[in-house]
């Protein structure tokens, strides 16, 4: 059994703490100062505590901090080389990271699906073990990557739920203003995405083919797709992909120069 313990028990590591808990098969410590963060969590941990040294048995340590305070709790971090520091603060590089332990490090961009198992993450290549992959896969998918490419992914997986959020809500008030109720106008929206996100997932079909598969010719699908083929749509969550990697840069390059 690992002994995973997490470092700051937010919005972020608290869905990778619940979601790790969800899938069974780990020892699991909550560390935070806020003992409102601790007891929102504590129901799905094995142990609670408000000191980082609690974390000096765990075999996988996971940073889900704010960058401004990282360095900080790094400080107050005695970690060994047999250990892996799993660090989730956006904007703070892995060499930053590793320039402050022992352990080894690897950085990750989860996103908050990770509490339903339903997480995309990306992952750098470098410092990735296979205990780590299995941490992962417990939650989700994820790809590995060279930590160049760290920003796009923030910009697809890290703020995408939220982008993905926006455009279920605009189906479901379509649907609320053609007389659906809204609690049914929202089900339908939202698992519909679920199960093309899935479709897209197990399908050997391009996207484009999976398009062409719904369009049958002359019925209702086609002229939804006509509306938007002749809409800036694609180009707007281009921009809003383009706008949230520009500034996961801008926090990256503020963080290092401070």
């Amino acid at each position: 059994m690992t002994r995973v313990s997490v470092i700051g028990c937010g919005n972020m590591g608290g869905a990778f703490l619940k979601g790790l808990a969800r899938a069974g098969g780990h020892h699991l410590m909550a560390i935070d100062l806020d003992s409102e963060a601790l007891a929102a969590v504590e129901a799905h941990a094995d142990e609670t505590s408000n000191d980082t040294a609690a974390a000096a048995d765990a075999d996988v340590v996971v940073l889900a901090v704010k960058p401004d305070v990282a360095e900080a709790v790094l400080e107050g971090l005695d970690l060994s080389a047999d250990q892996t520091l799993v660090t989730l603060a956006a904007g703070v590089s892995r060499e930053f990271v590793a320039g402050r332990t022992d352990a080894s490090v690897v950085r990750i961009m989860p996103n908050l699906a990770a509490e339903t198992g339903d997480m995309a993450a990306a992952a750098t290549t470098e410092g990735l073990t296979d205990e780590v992959r299995e941490l992962l896969e417990d939650l989700g998918a994820f790809v590995e990557i060279d930590e160049s490419l760290m920003d796009v992914s923030t910009a697809v997986n890290g703020s995408g739920p939220a982008f993905a959020f926006y455009i279920i809500d605009a189906m479901k008030t379509a649907g609320v203003e053609g007389g659906l109720d809204p609690e049914q106008a929202e089900t339908l929206a939202a698992q519909t995405f679920k199960g093309a996100a899935e479709t897209v997932l197990r399908d050997d079909r391009s996207v484009d083919e999976l398009v062409d598969a719904v369009c049958s010719p002359n019925g209702t699908t086609i002229e939804g797709m006509e509306v938007l083929w002749d809409s800036d749509a694609d180009e707007a969550v281009a921009e809003a992909v383009g706008a949230a990697e520009r500034r996961s840069r801008e926090l990256a390059e503020a963080f290092e120069n401070a």
